[in-house]
């Protein structure tokens, strides 16, 4: 770009290479000697709190665009460079080794501001962007203290205006694991048993009967000694042991559902919204015409 419409410039939106919008061109910057415009200033950051250089060399006006030969990332991801105040030619040759331009082809005197001569259309020289930049010193200086509080916001917060804001949730689940064994094992107890058993026996009875003539026995008639033997029989109880099965044990799983109870902490962000108004860092020179903080 050697040479563009200033006014226009000023009012434009700047985009990347790759077509991604980065934002409002805020300031053109001026070469001492020459005072041609060496430097412009896009507005990346939140509330317009940030601004980063980019190089002029290679950007081109398409309408109320402004094309810059590189992306959002490499733009935002530049050296951090005070807007207010003049260039100096170390501050120039960062800039230029991170755009990878070589600093000797650029320019070799310090680069000062000049938003006013550069709205008003003309390019102007070393004297005129230093006389402009003067002329603002004092309002800078002012805004100076609340304008640093915003750029600090603003590099805190990043370059969107919101935050990510995360919690912990639980996760429950089950997990199998082995509770412990069942075994079937089998063992001898001895038991006392009372059985009563009915038994016969013989016992002996004495029968008289007298002797007729219907039953009279053939006797000899001799008195003498006679003994009789009798046979007596009696029943004992027997006892005899067998083993005999009697039932079959067997193990059998199954399951069982129940509720168990589990406690933990998590942790979880909260967002608040904080304004200048209410840190009370609002400067004067921030009040409307009626003293009120203006709302953005």
């Amino acid at each position: 770009m050697t040479t563009f419409d200033v006014n226009a410039i000023l009012s434009s939106t700047a985009y990347g290479s790759d077509g991604d919008k980065i934002g409002k061109v805020e300031q053109v910057f001026l070469d001492d000697n020459s005072g041609e415009p060496t430097f412009l200033t896009v507005n990346t950051g939140l509330f317009g709190a940030k601004e980063n250089f980019v190089p002029v060399k290679g950007a081109r006006q398409d309408g109320d665009r402004v094309v810059l030969p590189y992306t959002k990332d490499v733009i935002k991801d530049a050296p951090k460079v005070d807007a207010d105040q003049h260039l100096s030619p170390a501050e120039e040759e960062e800039l230029y080794r991170y755009y990878e331009l070589n600093y000797e082809d650029g320019r070799t005197a310090g680069t000062d501001r000049d938003r006013t001569t550069a709205a008003a259309g003309t390019a102007g020289t070393a004297g005129v962007a230093g006389t402009a930049a003067a002329d603002r010193d004092v309002a800078d200086r002012d805004r100076a203290a609340v304008d640093q509080d915003r750029r600090d916001v603003a590099a805190t917060a990043g370059d969107d205006a919101s935050v990510v804001r995360h919690e912990e949730r639980l996760n429950v689940g089950t997990q199998e694991r082995e509770a412990g064994h069942a075994r079937l094992r089998k063992y001898v107890v001895t038991d006392h048993e009372t059985v009563d058993v009915p038994v016969e026996r013989e016992e002996v009875t004495v029968e008289r009967t007298p002797i007729n003539d219907t039953n009279a026995r053939v006797d000899n008639g001799t008195i003498g000694e006679e003994e009789v033997d009798v046979t007596l029989h009696e029943e004992r109880p027997v006892v005899q042991k067998e083993a005999v099965a009697v039932e079959e044990v067997r193990l059998n799983k199954q399951t069982v559902q129940e509720t168990q109870r589990v406690e933990a902490d998590v942790r979880k962000e909260q967002v608040d919204v904080e304004t200048d108004v209410d840190r009370g860092d609002l400067g004067r020179g921030d009040l409307g015409r009626d003293g009120e903080a203006p709302r953005r």
